[in-house]
């Protein structure tokens, strides 16, 4: 595992100190009329069959579900409404150590590095199109997730970077050559806390115009305009370890790793505020990391990250993907 040793360390500290102190946040920030809504019928997991998959993150279209390994860099695949994830590109292919941040770009896989610095384009039949590593500036880096505009430019968040990446959609729709570039910085954040893990999961606003990108360390809210650069907090209430995000129209589901809950936030007309509506929480939820949304489904990782950091033993040998009605 290509990992700074630094900077894995930093993330560790910082998953201890919420998972020892996540209750008494959520009773300071969260409304008291937001209803915790168990999971209901329909609920079920689906295996990720990987001894070191440890799946941080998950993605879905109409036909694949995908997950990541942050272990190992082994990406897994399966069809929608298959119970077990198969392994689709295997661990260090291609220098992938390390996976987080999944998405889909129409008959493309966008694969996020985490601690290793790059990221990866894939075609959905697994070739290679391009590979990126940060700017060597000797900074901690850490390539987290990442999102599509509707002009299919891809850009992507760095939790120890104040900075948001781009890469233009003429590179990721590009013939599979296998190139390696430099990820190019297209936008700078505020209010990082240094030695923290700060940007972490974003998605389209519902303009088209602008990203929503969500702290993991302080909870908060940004919306990032494209045109300009200008980034403005949403008043929300804080959501601390809040993660991965998914969007479906005004909706937001974002997965609260720490909490092991998925909360439901509704952003206002022009994005600028957000109420939470929901906080959502099933059995066996394992440190919920990502989120993505599949037809009438809501697909949750139970990532079991707290292990994988802590080097503990595993809370279950069987690592899954939690499969969720929608509402």
């Amino acid at each position: 595992m290509h990992t700074s040793a630094s900077a894995h360390a930093t993330f560790r500290r910082a998953l201890f100190t919420f998972a020892t102190t996540s209750a008494a946040l959520a009773a300071l920030t969260l409304p008291a009329d937001a209803a915790t809504v168990q999971a209901h019928g329909g609920t079920y997991a689906i295996t990720v069959d990987g001894a070191n998959a440890f799946p941080e993150s998950v993605a879905a279209d109409s036909t694949y579900i995908y997950t990541g390994s942050i272990d190992d860099g082994s990406v897994y695949r399966g069809r929608v409404g298959a119970k077990t994830l198969e392994t689709f590109l295997t661990a260090g292919q291609d220098g992938r150590t390390q996976a987080t941040g999944i998405k889909i770009a129409g008959d493309r896989l966008l694969v996020a590095g985490a601690f290793t610095g790059r990221f990866f384009i894939y075609t959905d039949t697994g070739k290679l199109v391009a590979s990126y590593t940060v700017p060597a500036t000797g900074r901690k880096t850490l390539v987290n997730d990442e999102t599509v505009a509707p002009n299919g430019d891809v850009y992507i968040t760095d939790s120890f970077r104040p900075v948001v990446y781009r890469i233009p959609a003429a590179e990721v729709y590009a013939p599979a050559t296998g190139a390696h570039r430099t990820l190019q910085v297209a936008y700078h954040l505020p209010d990082y806390v240094a030695g923290q893990s700060n940007g972490n999961g974003i998605v389209t606003a519902p303009d088209g115009r602008s990203l929503i990108i969500g702290y993991w360390y302080t909870g908060a809210l940004y919306r990032l305009t494209l045109d300009t650069g200008a980034v403005e907090k949403i008043d929300a209430p804080a959501l601390p370890s809040a993660d991965g995000i998914a969007r479906q129209g005004r909706i937001l589901y974002i997965a609260r790793s720490v909490n092991n809950e998925v909360d439901t936030v509704r952003l206002s007309d022009g994005d600028t505020r957000a109420s939470l509506t929901a906080e959502r929480t099933y059995p066996g939820a394992d440190t919920t990391t990502g989120v993505a949304i599949s037809g009438d489904r809501l697909l949750v990782t139970n990532s079991q990250m707290d292990t994988y950091l802590y080097g503990s033993p595993l809370t279950s040998p069987t690592f899954t993907i939690e499969s969720l009605p929608l509402r």
